[in-house]
């Protein structure tokens, strides 16, 4: 990746100062700056990157201004409080999304995922956030937070306004299969693929009458694809089906181009299970592309939350303050995405130990 490409204070110009100027002691930009290298190289708490800043300030002013040394963690914790977290995701999602259209168009799949030790007034009790993550290029693009006593499902909008959809492929779990989201997704020049389970009752029969209906028929006209894979004592068997411009579907879920069933036989240590998974989508593509579509949805579940918990310890995290909480939470997925973009052997964890 380019140095140049690294220098992304300019992406922080914009974004508000919530200190009064009798109490800047730092500048924004260096607080930032800090927090991103120190979480960078294996800090996960205010402490931590305080601590980061003392061993590594001579290299930090080789770049950075520290007109009054390196912040305290009280410093770190106070500005990230007070800063507007959708602004400042915002700033970093501009940044990501640069980098990402440097290496080419990707699916973006969106997804939640809950803080559990941070508190949060939300339908579960804690801090929870929903993510944009380009599922080719690991890159984060977006994130917003859940707003007190609200839910997922109401937050997802908000992140939809600020993300660059033309020309992209949005993939979202059943819970944000809704008439709404699809609706704005194709307003703002995105196709879609979504899951749809039992929460959309007419949408969900509707969609498995039309593969009944195709079953019957021997499936001509249909577009069909397969794969087998093996290993650590199980082997998986999928099938995917398409139908283009499908009939019967409700006329309210926007633009759909197409249906998908994707079979599932798995057979672990002798025990066999079998499942079914539907889908809509806008896209007309083959059965393979799409199958690659479904499958590549999950690396927001392995390419990022799971890193994120094993990797950063988020679901460990205690920051109490909600905007914090949210702000920290950027950081780390920003911190996430860079180290993804090395092709260097080792876990995310030990390239943490080498930037340090």
């Amino acid at each position: 990746m380019p140095t140049s490409e690294l220098r992304f204070a300019r992406y922080l110009a914009d974004l508000p100062d919530p200190r009064a100027d009798r109490t800047k002691l730092h500048r924004l930009d260096d607080i930032l700056v800090i927090a991103l290298c120190a979480v960078i190289c294996g800090a996960d708490s205010f402490e931590e990157i305080e601590r980061f800043g003392d061993a590594r300030e001579d290299w930090l002013k080789t770049f950075l201004a520290l007109p009054n040394g390196i912040p305290s963690h009280d410093t770190f914790n106070r500005v990230l409080s007070a800063l507007d977290r959708d602004r400042f995701a915002a700033c970093f999602a501009r940044w990501m999304s640069d980098l990402c259209a440097a290496t080419g168009l990707r699916p973006v799949a969106i997804d939640g995922k809950a803080l559990r030790a941070a508190p949060g007034d939300t339908f579960s009790g804690c801090l929870h956030l929903v993510n944009a993550w380009a599922t080719e290029n690991n890159l984060f693009l977006g994130q917003v937070a859940v707003a007190d006593g609200s839910n997922e499902i109401a937050a997802l909008p908000e992140l939809l306004e600020v993300l660059d959809l033309k020309g992209a492929l949005v993939t979202l779990d059943a819970a944000f299969c809704q008439k709404a989201i699809v609706k704005q997704i194709r307003e703002r020049g995105g196709d879609y693929l979504a899951t749809v389970k039992g929460n959309q009752q007419t949408l969900h029969r509707a969609v498995v009458a039309a593969f009944e209906k195709a079953g019957d028929a021997a499936f001509a006209g249909c577009e069909m694809a397969s794969s087998v894979e093996n290993g650590h004592g199980r082997r998986e068997e999928r099938y995917v089906t398409v139908i283009r411009d499908p009939e019967g579907l409700p006329k309210e879920w926007a633009d759909v181009g197409a249906v998908v069933m994707v079979g599932r036989e798995r057979e672990v240590r002798g025990e066999n299970t079998s499942s079914a998974h539907f889908y809509i989508t806008s896209l007309r593509s083959t059965a393979e592309e799409l199958a690659g579509y479904v499958r590549g949805h999950w690396g927001v579940e392995n390419g990022l939350h799971w890193c994120l918990d094993v990797s950063f310890r988020e679901d460990a995290n205690r920051t109490r303050d909600t905007n914090a909480g949210a702000n920290l939470g950027v950081v780390r997925r920003v911190a996430a995405s860079l180290l993804k973009q090395d092709k260097g052997k080792g876990s995310i964890k030990a390239k943490r130990l080498n930037a340090a």
